[in-house]
This record gives structure tokens, C-alpha cells and sequence, in this order.
């Protein structure tokens, strides 16, 4: 009995449409999800895989991600008090992340039942335009500190509310323009060459999405610089009126809410970085294991993003332990809130 021959991992197979373009033509590696060349014109030796472990990946980060954002859009959208312009951004973030979650999960779906260009412009259009509403939203927050460090007399006003909810129809409003860029036309379906790492997004349409991420970044940075000298001058001040040491409680607490800051910014880093300098640099000819590598660390900033911006809260946490067991335990109910939670 001959040795069945092995079989070649999906994310490694060239796509189909490179190689029935004949034997001269270019190899497209770029990451097109479920779409297989047809049995009969490989070798049994060429096979793929029936499912791309890593698209199984990509759909278990996807479900993670959508029950935990669900949790906490459930909980600002039942609790009246949670109305403040930080819970509405809060909100945002929890909303576009949760439809990333969600477009995750259906295009696993249709890129492995249904098989369709058009299903699959659809699920890529909507996974651009929510994480593309996410990494807003997380601008929107970080303006938002900032402004109520600056304005800290002023916050509260109902200037602040109208200029929130501006900031909300304009990233919404940029976030959906992004993603029917891919539905409209402006992909590369027609020519193949024209394909960015990730199909059927063109390498131009990513270049855009890239170089807004590092220019938002920078601005990120730049807001969080100002925040920590905002949070430490208060701190001066305070140690100065109450003849407060270095090592006071107050100092300490100070110290740990701008490192929470550098955790913020270097998660939020580290997460989308890679995937965006990748994007810029390669091509549809780059194996698609490397664009799973990036794209995979940047879907878990969906998943922290509830940790760091809604768990931490403590009105949140508040509300969620009324809607899980009806009761606010002692520790939450009367901790203070200090420098750290900025």
C-alpha cells in the first residue's frame, strides 16, 4: 500500500487565481479566506486543507470578541445614569468592537459556505468600517481625558456633550465611508495584481488604512504626554498644599496612573502596530502566514479594550454586578476613585 501523500496547509496554497492565469504568471499570496482551487486540477500531493486553522482562529478571537463588548453595550444601554460623555464613548468603542467580533465570525462563515465575492465584500467592508470605529473610538477617549484634565471646571457642561456627540458622527460617519471603499468598487477582484496582503482590500485602499492608523497613534501619543504632565502637575500642587513627601500615598497612586497610561499606549501598540508596518511593506506575493501572524495579535485589542476602558470603570463595574447578581458588593460600592483610573 503506497504512503498517502501529505497534505499542504491552506494559508501556504497559492490562490487559485494565480495559477490558473498559467505557468509564467505571478504567485498571489495574499490572505483570501475559504477560497480554495477546485480537487481536480491539483495533485493530491497540493490538497489543501477543508478549513484554515487560522481563519478557525481569527472566528474564536471574533466570538470572544462579540460576547465580551456585547456584555458591556448591554450595560450602558440599560443603565440611565451611565450618560456621561465617557460612557458614550466607552459605548462606542464596546459597539465597533463588537461588530468586529460579529464580522469575524460571518466571514468565516461565508468565506466557507457561501463561497461568494459578494458576501465576502460585504464582510470585509464591515470588519474595516468597526475596527476602523474602534481604533476612532479610542482617539475619542483619549481626547476626551484629555479635556477633562484641561477643562476640568467646564467638563460637565453641555458644550462637552454636543461637542462628544460630534466627535461620534464624525468617526462613525469616516469608519463607514472606510468600509464600503471595498463594496463600492475600490477593490481587487478585477485584477489581481493590484491585491494588498489582505483580499480583496488593494494595497492602496490599506496603505490608506495604515498611515491614518500611525498618524492617530502619534496623536494618541501626543495627547497621553500632555495627560501625564496635567496628572503630575495636579500631583505637585496637591503635595505642595498639604506638605505632602515623594512617598505619599497620593504620589504613589499618581506614579501608578501614568504607567496605566503607558500600559494603555503600548497595548494598544503592540497590538495594531505590527499588522500596520507589515501592511505597508508587503505585498499580495508575501506568504499569507505572515499576514495571520500580524493580523491575529491585532483583533486582541478588541479583546483587552473592555479590560482597560469598561471593567476598570467603577460606575461599570457598579452596573455590571447589579445585572449579574443584583447587588454591589462593599469594595466597589465605596472605593475611591484615585490617579490611577485615568
Amino acid at each position: 500500500m503506497s504512503e498517502e501523500p501529505p497534505v499542504t496547509p491552506s494559508w501556504l496554497t497559492p490562490d487559485p487565481t494565480a495559477m490558473a492565469s498559467g505557468g509564467g504568471g505571478p504567485m498571489d499570496n495574499s490572505t483570501n479566506l475559504g477560497t480554495f482551487p477546485p480537487e481536480d486540477s491539483l495533485s493530491p500531493s497540493q490538497l489543501p486543507l477543508l478549513i484554515n486553522p487560522w481563519d478557525i482562529v481569527l472566528c474564536s478571537s471574533g466570538t470572544l470578541i462579540a460576547c465580551e463588548n456585547a456584555l458591556v453595550v448591554l450595560v450602558i444601554w440599560q443603565n440611565p445614569a451611565l450618560r456621561a460623555p465617557m460612557f458614550l464613548l466607552i459605548g462606542s468603542l464596546a459597539f465597533a468592537d463588537l461588530l468586529a467580533g460579529l464580522g469575524l465570525v460571518l466571514h468565516f462563515t461565508c468565506a466557507y459556505l457561501l463561497q461568494s465575492d459578494s458576501a465576502q465584500l460585504l464582510t470585509v467592508g464591515l470588519v474595516v468600517a468597526s475596527f476602523s470605529a474602534s481604533v476612532f473610538s479610542l482617539l475619542a477617549i483619549t481626547i476626551d481625558r484629555y479635556l477633562s484634565l484641561y477643562y476640568a471646571l467646564t467638563y460637565n457642561s453641555e458644550r462637552t456633550a454636543a461637542f462628544t456627540y460630534t466627535m461620534l458622527v464624525l468617526l462613525w460617519g469616516l469608519s463607514l465611508c472606510l468600509g464600503l471603499l471595498p463594496v463600492t468598487g475600490v477593490n481587487c477582484l478585477a485584477e489581481e495584481s493590484t491585491c494588498s496582503v489582505v483580499r480583496p482590500l488593494t494595497k492602496n485602499n490599506i496603505a490608506v488604512l495604515s498611515i491614518s492608523f500611525l498618524l492617530l497613534f502619534g496623536l494618541m501619543l501626543q495627547l497621553y504626554v500632555q495627560i501625564c504632565k496635567i496628572v503630575m502637575r495636579h500631583a505637585h500642587q496637591i503635595a505642595l498644599q498639604h506638605h505632602f513627601l515623594a512617598a505619599t500615598p497620593h504620589y504613589v497612586t499618581t506614579r501608578k496612573g501614568v504607567s496605566t497610561l503607558a500600559i494603555i499606549l503600548g497595548t494598544f501598540a503592540a497590538c495594531w502596530m505590527p499588522f500596520t508596518v507589515y501592511s505597508l511593506i508587503a505585498d499580495y506575493t508575501y506568504p499569507p502566514l505572515y499576514t495571520y501572524a500580524t493580523l491575529v495579535p491585532a483583533t486582541y485589542n478588541s479583546v483587552i479594550n473592555p479590560v482597560i476602558y469598561a471593567f476598570r470603570n467603577q460606575e461599570i463595574q457598579k452596573a455590571l454586578w447589579l445585572v449579574c447578581c443584583g447587588c454591589v458588593p462593599a469594595s466597589v460600592a465605596h472605593r475611591a476613585r484615585t490617579p490611577s483610573d485615568v
